[in-house]
C-alpha cells in the first residue's frame, strides 16, 4: 500500500513537472515571437524616411560585387587580388542604418583605402558637362581613365544607395536629393571619390568640357570646378590639356579665348600649371562625328595643292 501511494505522488510530481516545462517553453516562444515582430521598431522609434529621390538600387549588393569581380578579373586583372566582399561590406557599412542627411568622409575611409588603386601619369581625363561623350571617348580609347573608369566609379556610376535608422536600414523607396541634403550617402562617396582622383593624378591631365553650353563651359560649382581643380597636385602634374568641345551642328557658346575658360585658366596658373586648350580636340570630334558622318562639321580637310 504504501508503494501505491508513493508511486502516485511521483506520478503527480511528474506530471507537475512537466506542466511547468510546458508553461515556460511557451512563454519562451511567446518572448521570442515578439521580439522578432518588433525587432529594430522599439517604442518610439522612426518610421522609415521619405525623400525625393530614387530609392537604393534594387539588389545593390549583387549590383555591386558583379561590377567589382567584372572590373578586378576580367577588365583590369592585375587588380586580381582586391577583396570584392570587403569592399561590398566596407561600402554597406558607410550608409546603412544612418540617417542618409548625416553621412562624412569618415564613413567612407575604409572604403576608399580598400579600393584605390593608381592610375598612369598623362591618363587622368577629368570631364564636366560631356559625360556621353567623355566615356564613349575612353571606351574607344582605353589608355585614359575618368573617375567612372576606376573600380570605385565604375562600381558605382548610375547607382543608387542611402540608409534608414528602422529594418531592414536599407531604404529601396525613396533617397534624399542634393537638394534636400548635402551630406547624403552618394553625394559624399562622389565628393570624396572626385577629391581622390584629383590627387592621385600625375604628369598631363586632360578636361574635357562643354562649349556649347550657353551658361559656360566651366562652372566653379560643378565637380571638377569646386573639388577637382584644387586637389591637383602641382608637384605631381606638369600640365592641364581642355578640350573644349562642341556639339556637331550645335551652338558655339564658348571657345578657348571665352569668359568661363579665362576663369578656369585663372585658376589654374595661380595654382601654377601650365595650360592649353584647344577647340574641338580632333580625335574626340571624330568620335561625334560617327553619328553625324555627313554634317559639314565632321568633313575632313582635302585640300590637294
Amino acid at each position: 500500500m504504501p508503494f501505491q501511494q508513493g508511486s502516485a505522488r511521483t506520478r503527480q510530481r511528474t506530471v507537475l513537472l512537466v506542466g511547468i516545462v510546458v508553461l515556460l517553453a511557451a512563454l519562451v516562444l511567446a518572448v521570442v515571437l515578439a521580439s522578432i515582430l518588433t525587432h529594430g521598431k522599439p517604442e518610439g522609434s522612426p518610421e522609415m524616411l521619405k525623400w525625393k529621390d530614387r530609392g537604393t538600387t534594387k539588389n545593390l549588393q549583387e549590383v555591386i560585387l558583379g561590377r567589382c569581380y567584372n572590373y578586378v578579373m576580367a577588365r583590369h586583372s592585375e587588380l586580381g587580388d582586391m577583396d570584392c566582399l570587403k569592399i561590398w561590406e566596407s561600402l554597406k557599412q558607410a550608409f546603412i542604418y544612418k540617417n542618409p542627411c548625416n553621412i562624412t568622409s569618415e564613413d567612407y575611409q575604409p572604403l576608399m583605402e580598400l579600393a584605390s588603386h593608381p592610375i598612369p601619369c598623362n591618363k587622368s581625363l577629368f570631364w564636366s558637362k560631356t559625360n556621353d561623350l567623355a566615356h564613349r571617348y575612353t571606351k574607344s580609347n582605353q589608355n585614359f581613365f575618368t573617375l567612372e573608369d576606376t573600380l570605385l566609379g565604375y562600381m558605382a556610376d548610375r547607382v543608387s544607395w542611402c540608409g534608414d535608422p528602422s529594418e531592414p536600414g536599407i531604404n529601396y523607396e525613396s533617397c534624399p536629393k542634393r537638394s534636400e541634403c548635402e551630406s547624403n550617402p552618394v553625394s559624399v562617396f562622389w565628393k570624396l571619390s572626385s577629391k581622390m582622383f584629383a590627387e592621385t593624378a600625375c604628369g598631363v591631365v586632360q578636361v574635357m568640357l562643354n562649349g556649347s553650353i550657353e551658361a559656360g563651359a566651366f562652372k566653379s560649382s560643378s565637380i571638377f570646378g569646386s573639388i577637382e581643380i584644387f586637389n591637383l597636385n602641382p608637384d605631381k602634374v606638369s600640365a592641364v590639356h581642355i578640350w573644349l568641345m562642341h556639339d556637331i551642328g550645335g551652338p558655339q557658346s564658348e571657345s578657348c579665348s571665352g569668359y568661363s575658360i579665362k576663369r578656369l585658366k585663372s585658376i589654374l596658373e595661380e595654382r601654377n600649371f601650365q595650360i592649353t586648350c584647344e577647340d574641338n580636340y580632333r580625335p574626340v570630334q571624330l568620335l561625334q562625328c560617327v553619328h553625324n558622318p555627313d554634317h559639314t562639321d565632321c568633313r575632313l580637310c582635302t585640300n590637294s595643292t
